[in-house]
């Protein structure tokens, strides 16, 4: 079968830092690849100037609504219909931060993803530190591949979305409802361990849709077929994904709060700070995605070993 011959990488079990070590490597170490990525991520780091600073205005001004001071009102029980009231005036921001996010960015996330994700198997596969430049622009492309991973990025795109904004929903209802009425320690005692559980989950699906990204970019299995195939490789290594998508989302959070903290969204001259957020944010990506490339290829080789092993076994007891 194509899928147990093609990704076969003779190397020993790596963890979750082996696999950002490696990653970085290859981002970072080899220059041919370094400037690839560079081109590669630049229509995203210019389209994300422009949609950070949307973004971070936004957050800044929800959080103002999330932060009101419950003494205001008569009643506790009125804080979450007052909040409620306050959020439909920005409803036409958070439809223009919706189609942004699902239309330009998505699109241009995923023509980095295919271009980064195809290079950097080609180079973990053949254990070459370096690859010349004229090979790298010269990859050839599946039209079935680059269908595939389209309609995989569109089932991944609905379904983060949708867990997103209820992830989102849920955790700003806990803390407009519950807030009010439980201060201090006793709050935190609930609040954390609720949104420790909720950001487990998501991680926990987040590797499941990036290792079916990779396997259709790769494979050209899409759709459900790519769901279950990657819940199937990653079967074991559940727990080595989430720490890696957790180092990520630690870095796109710990990139953009000193920016939101300085108001980099607002200020022309602070623009730079935006931009420095932005360069460092594309570099993340591509690591992220290099690393999730070597994960998926790691997971298949535990998978096509232990299948192998079985084999071996059913022939030892039959014979």
């Amino acid at each position: 079968m194509e899928m147990e011959s093609n990704l076969t990488v003779k190397n020993p079990k790596l963890e979750a830092f082996g696999i950002l070590r490696k990653a970085l490597a290859i981002s970072a170490k080899n220059t041919n690849f370094f400037v690839f990525a560079i081109l590669t991520s630049l229509p995203l780091f210019c389209f994300m100037i422009y949609y950070e600073s949307v973004l971070q205005k936004f957050m800044v001004e929800i959080s103002e609504i999330l932060k009101q001071n419950p003494d205001d009102l008569d009643f506790y029980w009125l804080v979450p219909l007052d909040t409620a009231r306050k959020m439909k005036d920005y409803s036409a921001g958070f439809i223009h931060l919706g189609l942004l996010y699902l239309v330009p960015l998505h699109l241009l996330e995923l023509s980095t993803v295919i271009l980064i994700v195809d290079l950097a198997s080609k180079i973990y596969e053949e254990e070459r530190s370096t690859k010349t430049f004229k090979e790298m622009l010269h990859i050839p492309f599946d039209k079935t591949r680059l269908k595939g991973s389209f309609v995989t990025s569109v089932y991944v795109l609905v379904l983060s979305t949708c867990t997103l904004l209820g992830l989102i929903w849920l955790a700003a209802t806990y803390y407009v409802v519950f807030q009010p009425v439980m201060y201090g320690l006793y709050f935190s005692v609930w609040c954390w361990p609720a949104f420790t559980a909720l950001l487990t989950i998501y991680l926990a699906w987040s590797v499941v849709w990036n290792v079916s990204l990779v396997i259709s970019v790769l494979e050209g299995t899409h759709g459900i077929k790519a769901f279950a195939l990657a819940i199937y490789f990653s079967s074991g290594s559940e727990w080595k994904g989430i720490l890696l998508m957790l180092v990520f989302f630690a870095w796109e959070a710990i990139l953009r709060l000193p920016c939101i903290y300085i108001g980099c969204y607002e200020r022309r001259t602070n623009y730079v700070g935006l931009a420095a957020q932005i360069s460092l944010f594309c570099f993340g990506n591509v690591v992220k995605w290099v690393a999730c490339t070597i994960y998926f290829c790691d997971c298949k080789n535990r998978a096509v070993e232990k299948k192998s092993a079985m084999k071996g076994k059913t022939s030892e007891n039959c014979g």
